[in-house]
């Protein structure tokens, strides 16, 4: 996709959330507060769907040092534009880390269909969809019947690295990833099983691209503070939702109609609303 293109999409996107696409009650789906993120940055609020089906581990290690308040404070150390924002590493450079021990790899995981909100495409060599918000790859759902008849009704599944996908940094090796996130600027599936998704930026996508770029940026952006949704007072809580299954599977086949042949996982809009 050329740079203008995509570009376009990014914006597309972006009105779609901020228009609130999907507009009855039925096609809204909250999100869980044990697993919403909400960084306040000094460009805006970024709220992040954070699943732990995928990334156990990952998302376990996001909430420890959001509560133990590590991340508050920190820069966005690395941005390059149509490509990734970085931050989370309390030395404010690559290859920091905190004090707790790296993290076992989780880029590639097995779930059973039951736990996958929606398909979007599947055909003999792959499939893909989504987990709640987080777009995925998959093998294909043939697979599965080989699976049940050993007794592992699992599929091997991985993170899409479509814009907006938040995942763990990490070094060279691929058991160092210890407390930088990331966060896509751009479809770039290259990564794709290198490294761990964890959850989807939801709200806050036009956030991202404001952000001071460089590496490091001469007037970093910071992430003032970070919170989990569920240790704000109920009273205070800002109520996040996005488009529920039934939505999220009118756009996914919108998408496959207008795309035909070239059509993605991430070619799918989100739409999403804070209130």
């Amino acid at each position: 996709m050329s740079p203008l293109k995509q570009i376009a999409w990014i914006t597309y996107l972006i009105s779609l959330s901020i228009n609130a696409y999907a507009q009855t009650p039925q096609d809204w789906r909250p999100l869980d507060p044990d697993n919403t993120l909400l960084i306040h940055s000094t460009k805006g609020d970024i709220y992040i769907e954070m699943r732990p089906e995928i990334a156990p581990k990952a998302v376990e290690r996001i909430k420890k040092l959001t509560r133990e308040k590590i991340y508050d404070g920190l820069q966005f150390h690395r941005v390059i534009p149509q490509f990734v924002a970085q931050t989370g590493n309390p030395n404010n450079k690559d290859g920091g880390g905190t004090s707790y021990p790296n993290l076992p790899p989780e880029m590639v995981f097995r779930l059973p269909l039951s736990n996958f909100t929606n398909i979007a495409s599947d055909s003999s060599d792959s499939a893909s969809g989504f987990i709640g918000s987080v777009p995925f790859q998959s093998l294909p759902l043939s697979s599965l019947a080989a699976q049940t008849a050993q007794g592992k009704p699992t599929l091997r599944s991985w993170g899409a690295h479509c814009a907006g996908t938040a995942g763990m940094g990490r070094n060279e090796p691929r058991d160092s990833a210890n407390s930088e996130l990331y966060f896509m600027l751009a479809a770039t599936r290259r990564l794709d099983r290198d490294y761990t998704p964890f959850g989807r930026v939801v709200i806050g996508f036009d956030v991202l691209l404001k952000l001071a770029h460089g590496e490091p940026p001469a007037q970093p952006d910071l992430m003032q503070s970070v919170q989990i949704l569920a240790d704000i007072p109920a009273e205070k809580r800002p109520k996040v939702s996005v488009a529920s299954t039934a939505k999220m599977q009118e756009l996914i086949d919108k998408a496959r109609q207008e795309k035909g042949a070239d059509f993605s996982v991430c070619d799918v809009p989100l739409p999403a609303k804070v209130e």
